[in-house]
C-alpha cells in the first residue's frame, strides 16, 4: 500500500497563506478519507536571508495551528527528508509519526536577524529529545546532522531514499485504524506530563475500548 496522501514542503520558501492552506487541505483529506492510508509529507530546504520579512504574528498563529492539526490527525503521518530542513520543513517533518531522513539531512533551527526563530520547532525538539541534548541547535542555530539526529531519536529511519522507506511503511502503518492511532498518540503525548494516576484512567478506558472491539461489543457512550 502506498501512500495516498501526500505532500511536499520547501523549507527555503518562506511561510505563507499558501503553505498553511496545503498543509490544511492534506489534514482535509486524511480526514476525509474513509479507506486506510498514510498522510505523507516530503520536506525539505531551509530559510536564508530576510525570510521572515513578510510575515506576521496572525500568518504564524494559523501556520501552528495547521501543524496541531497535523500532530492530531485520526490517521498516521510519515515524512520524509533531504539535505537542510528548516523553517517549514523542520515544523512538518517534526510533527509527523515517523521520521525518515537521508543521510545528507541537517535539521536547522533558522535564524531571524537577531536570534534563532522562537516558533514550535524549538519545543517539538525538546519534547523529543530533552532541552540539555538540542540546547545548541536551538539557542544558537546548530545544525543537528541525520547521524545524530537518529541518536537523539528525532528521526526514526536513515536511508538512501527516504521517500521509498516511507512508501514501504504505508503498508503497516495504513493497516490500523486511524481513530487508534490518534488515541495512542494522545495517550503518549500526555504521558510525559500526566502522572500515573491521572493517566490510569485514561489507559483503561482505552484498553476497555480495545476489549470491546476485539469481543465485537459495541462501545458504550455516555448519555
Amino acid at each position: 500500500m502506498k501512500p495516498h496522501r501526500a505532500l511536499e514542503l520547501d523549507g527555503g520558501e518562506p511561510l505563507s497563506a499558501t503553505t498553511v492552506k496545503a498543509v490544511t487541505g492534506l489534514c482535509d483529506r486524511a480526514e476525509d478519507q474513509d479507506a486506510p492510508g498514510v498522510a505523507a509529507l516530503h520536506v525539505s530546504g531551509a530559510p536564508t536571508g530576510d525570510w521572515t520579512g513578510g510575515l506576521d504574528v496572525t500568518l504564524v498563529t494559523k501556520w501552528e495551528r495547521a501543524l496541531r492539526r497535523l500532530e492530531r490527525l485520526p490517521t498516521a503521518t510519515a515524512a520524509a527528508a533531504r539535505g537542510d530542513c528548516g523553517g517549514t520543513a523542520l515544523d512538518a517533518f517534526l510533527a509527523a509519526d515517523l521520521r525518515v531522513a537521508a543521510p545528507d539531512t541537517r535539521l536547522i533551527v533558522p535564524r531571524d536577524a537577531t536570534a534563532t526563530w522562537p516558533g514550535m520547532a524549538g519545543y517539538r525538539l525538546v519534547q523529543l529529545a530533552g532541552g540539555a541534548r538540542v540546547r545548541k541547535a536551538v539557542l544558537f542555530g546548530r545544525p543537528i546532522d541525520a547521524a545524530e539526529a537518529l541518536s537523539l531519536g528525532l528521526v526514526d529511519e536513515l536511508a538512501d531514499e527516504p521517500e521509498a522507506a516511507v512508501a514501504a511503511a504505508a503498508g503497516p502503518l495504513g493497516a490500523l485504524s486511524g481513530k487508534e492511532v490518534a488515541i495512542r498518540r494522545q495517550l503518549l503525548f500526555d504521558a510525559a506530563t500526566t502522572s500515573f494516576e491521572d493517566a490510569l484512567g485514561a489507559h483503561l478506558a482505552a484498553c476497555d475500548r480495545a476489549l470491546r472491539q476485539g469481543a465485537g461489543t459495541p462501545e458504550v457512550t455516555a448519555p
